[in-house]
């Protein structure tokens, strides 16, 4: 029963499934039948609507043909026209240009160089498409004047705005270079910067379009005298207003110097005026009567005057050379922005040409004169080349830096004229040292009281000036050994070749010294003079470093010449035997105390007081007009000589005083220790 109702449920669900199935089935029958019916539909409507589409097309085809046939024609009436225009419009340049080309280029430089783009434009045209055309030559005239006048432009703008540097402004350049670091606003504004576009426009237009270099020579004319003017301003500066104290200034830099706070080592001058000056005064009377036997000081010392003109000169020289180079510097820099690239090196050349020239006759001029003084035996010729000569080797890199690019006869100029100064500074070392040594030796030449020979301190005070140009004197006797002039020396070798010529020099002195001491008729007074001069020597060799550059090539010259001082000591203390070698023990005459006597003792008694009295007396008289200068070595002699003499005067005194040797005592016991002591305490002192 249960299985009977099982299947017939199942049944039922089979059926009813069945259903279910048929009507899905239906359902897509009549949805494929409406899709058949909407496709039939579309393919009749799209066949109606290519059918339409042909027959437009059909229509149109032809009417776009012929559009497009006229909008060709159209376009080549245009061009037609145009190319009339434009045609027409060259045979109109002429006569709408040439006002403004006759009136020139200046106050409207830019609506200048547009009528002569259009003028050189109608020049090509007429060329390429009617040469034969009178139009032609109307245009090549207009543009051949427009180009004069561009020319003519550049000149006067130029000319009317190249104006001289002022001293002052190239003086603080200088300074804001070497001693203010925090000076950033001193520079160089050579042309107003309107006037510098416009000059830059034209030189652009010259080259490019006007084929014409002949600007660049009136360039360089124009800024060499520029140039030239400024430094020759700067030199006239000098004269007026230098002096030894330094140059005056613009009060903005003296501001700088004062409020301003300098991280940078101001650096020292290259030499100082008042110290040349000094050394060049005593040398040349020194070698006026010295060495020509006059005595006094002959027309040719300097005055006051001169030394200050010498001063100036020699510093104008040097800042001459220093601001050559800046104004230099800054000309190229100008130059640059001006002249095409092809063309600034040669420019540039000529352009430094007269102010270079200028300089290096100048410096020949200061090497002639230095020869014709070293052929008068006037060796301070040389202290004038030593800073000049330093200042150019100093300068000598930024020189070559300047000059880069230029020609080789340009380059060469300063290296020659260097070397020509070391060469004339070597003549006058060496011939220097040969006047040390063959200095003649006359009596009314030789210091009365035997103190410094102005042979001597003239020696040193040129070896001093010698300290400040070490570099520049160890090249000139470079130049002397090798015959050329080079830099390729190390230290060592410089500062040994300097050392051997110093060594020299005061060899040589030694030597004159020696001869010169012989004149003296007294020894003693030989000794004292030596002992002077080589304390003298000595002394100034401390206080400089002259003894350590001695010291290089000769062992402790210190003790060398303090041996030399303890030898010429010693000769002079035999000047005081004659006093007392009479009091001394073994000249004494022999007696029992107490007993009486004999009359050939007291005679003898009497002769020894008399020679010593006699000898303390003449020598205390003759050598208290010598001199001694230095205190030390004169309270060491005295105290030497108190030693002796004294010590010697003390036990005799002490032996004889209360013998009764003589009626007359103070006759012959004039003189007590303590009296001997005074006296000789007064030697060296004429105002005892």
């Amino acid at each position: 029963m249960i299985a009977s109702e099982d299947a017939s449920a199942r049944k039922r669900h089979i059926e009813e499934k069945l259903r279910q199935e048929q009507e899905t089935l239906l359902f897509i029958r009549e949805s494929l039948e409406k899709s058949d019916q909407l496709t039939k539909n579309m393919v009749s409507i799209l066949s109606s609507f290519e059918s339409r589409l042909m027959q437009l097309e059909n229509s149109i085809i032809p009417v776009h043909k012929q559009t497009e046939n006229l909008q060709r024609l159209q376009d080549n009436v245009d061009k037609t026209l145009s190319c009339l225009d434009h045609v027409i419009s060259y045979y109109h340049v002429a006569k709408d240009t040439e006002k403004i080309i006759k009136e020139g280029p200046a106050g409207r430089l830019e609506e200048y160089l547009n009528c002569m783009a259009r003028i050189q434009k109608a020049v090509e045209y007429f060329q390429d498409n009617n040469p034969d055309s009178p139009e032609l030559n109307r245009v090549k005239l207009l543009f051949e004047k427009g180009k004069e006048s561009l020319e003519s432009e550049f000149r006067n703008l130029l000319t009317r705005n190249s104006k001289a540097v002022p001293p002052v402004v190239i003086l603080d350049l200088l300074a804001g270079d070497d001693e203010i670091e925090t000076v950033d606003d001193v520079s160089l504004e050579h042309l107003p910067e309107n006037i510098l576009q416009d000059l830059i426009c034209i030189s652009m237009w010259l080259v490019e379009f006007g084929r014409n270099l002949d600007f660049m020579n009136v360039y360089y004319q124009i800024r060499s005298n520029q140039l030239d003017r400024s430094i020759k301003g700067l030199k006239e500066h000098f004269r007026k207003n230098s002096s030894s104290s330094g140059v005056l200034y613009s009060p903005a830099i003296q501001n700088k110097r004062k409020d301003t706070p300098s991280k940078k080592a101001i650096k020292r001058p290259v030499y100082m005026p008042g110290t040349i000056r000094k050394a060049q005064k005593l040398l040349k009377q020194y070698s006026q009567h010295g060495l020509d036997g006059k005595k006094g000081v002959s027309n040719l010392t300097p005055t006051e005057g001169k030394e200050d003109m010498l001063d100036s000169e020699i510093d104008s020289y040097i800042h001459s050379i220093s601001a050559f180079i800046k104004l230099a510097q800054s000309e190229y820099q100008l130059l640059t922005e001006i002249i095409p690239e092809h063309h600034q090196k040669r420019t540039f050349d000529s352009l430094i040409q007269e102010a270079l020239d200028g300089l290096m006759v100048e410096g020949e001029s200061i090497v002639s004169t230095a020869r014709r003084a070293i052929m008068r035996h006037d060796y301070s010729a040389v202290l004038t080349i030593f800073p000049i000569l330093k200042h150019l080797k100093q300068m000598k890199q930024e020189f070559d830096q300047v000059l880069q690019g230029t020609a080789a006869s340009t380059k060469n100029k300063l290296p020659v004229l260097i070397t020509s100064m070391e060469m004339t500074g070597a003549k006058a070392l060496e011939e220097f040292a040969d006047s040390i040594k063959n200095d003649p030796d006359k009596e009314y030449n030789m210091p009365k009281d035997g103190t410094v020979h102005e042979l001597t301190s003239n020696a040193i005070l040129f070896l001093q000036q010698l300290l400040d140009f070490q570099d520049t004197a160890s090249a000139m006797l470079a130049s002397q050994e090798t015959g050329s002039s080079t830099s390729n020396y190390n230290s060592e070798f410089s500062k040994r070749l300097l050392s051997n010529y110093i060594c020299k020099i005061l060899g040589n002195l030694q030597l004159n010294l020696h001869s010169k001491a012989k004149v003296y008729e007294d020894a003693a007074l030989g000794a004292v003079f030596l002992l002077n001069n080589f304390n003298y020597i000595l002394k100034s060799l401390e206080k400089s470093e002259l003894i350590q550059l001695v010291a290089v090539t000769q062992r402790h010259p210190d003790k060398t010449y303090k041996g030399h001082i303890a030898e010429q000591l010693q000769t002079y203390q035999r000047s005081w035997f004659k006093v007392t070698t009479p009091i001394t023990e073994s000249n004494m005459p022999t007696f029992q105390p107490g007993t009486k006597l004999k009359d050939k003792e007291r005679q003898a008694i009497k002769d020894r007081f008399k020679a010593f009295n006699d000898g303390l007396e003449e020598l205390c008289k003759i050598q208290k007009s010598w001199a001694i200068p230095d205190k030390e070595q004169r309270n060491k002699i005295r105290r030497a000589q108190k030693e002796n003499v004294t010590g010697a005067y003390r036990v005799f005194w002490q032996r004889y005083s209360n013998v009764p040797f003589t009626k007359n005592t103070e006759k012959y016991i004039k003189y007590r220790v303590e009296q001997v002591e005074e006296m000789i305490e007064k030697l060296f002192d004429t105002s005892a």
